[in-house]
């Protein structure tokens, strides 16, 4: 692996971390995600196209990692154990932003997985429609309604939560 390739690669781990998480919904997991993608990167390194697309490759290489993961541990669970949900630990947020960041991460971590993964790419990461439909493997259409409906099932969500809160601090 050429030295440029090793540099690219660094410069990625932002985005294969957030994207990590986002499949995992655990910081550890998605580190381990992390890692057996750049393992499997640089193993493959001579697989990667000169002229191609390193991020798409790489969260090719991610997702792949993640789905094969999944189903060995449904056959190892046979089914039965969720997928663990996101936790920051205890303490109290102090800033409203860090709030409203929470209130956003735990409804987002509610979505279905496809879903998510369509919101991932694509409003967290930046990527086109297409790019995003290539990445899945799934048609442009199919992308399309999948991003409406967990953009309104994120909407739906913030406002029952806003509701509630809203009620709980008119009964005190």
């Amino acid at each position: 692996m050429t030295f440029s390739l090793r540099d690219q690669l660094s410069n990625q781990l932002r985005s294969l971390r957030r994207y990590a998480l986002a499949l995992a919904r655990n910081r550890d997991d998605a580190e381990d995600l992390v890692q057996e993608t750049l393992v499997r990167a640089i193993s493959g390194s001579r697989t990667f196209r000169p002229n191609g697309d390193l991020r798409s490759w790489l969260f090719g290489i991610l997702h792949n990692v993640h789905v094969n993961g999944v189903r060995r541990e449904q056959v190892r669970a046979r089914g039965a154990s969720a997928i663990e949900a996101m936790t920051y630990g205890q303490m109290p947020p102090n800033q409203p932003d860090h709030v409203e960041l929470m209130r956003t991460i735990e409804a987002f971590s509610t979505l279905p997985d496809e879903q998510r993964r369509v919101l991932t790419l694509v409003a967290v990461e930046g990527m086109s429609y297409q790019e995003a439909a290539r990445q899945l493997d799934i048609p442009l259409g199919t992308l399309m309604s999948r991003l409406a409906r967990g953009r309104e099932a994120l909407r739906v969500e913030m406002g029952h939560r806003d509701r509630a809160q809203a009620t709980l601090r008119a009964v005190r």
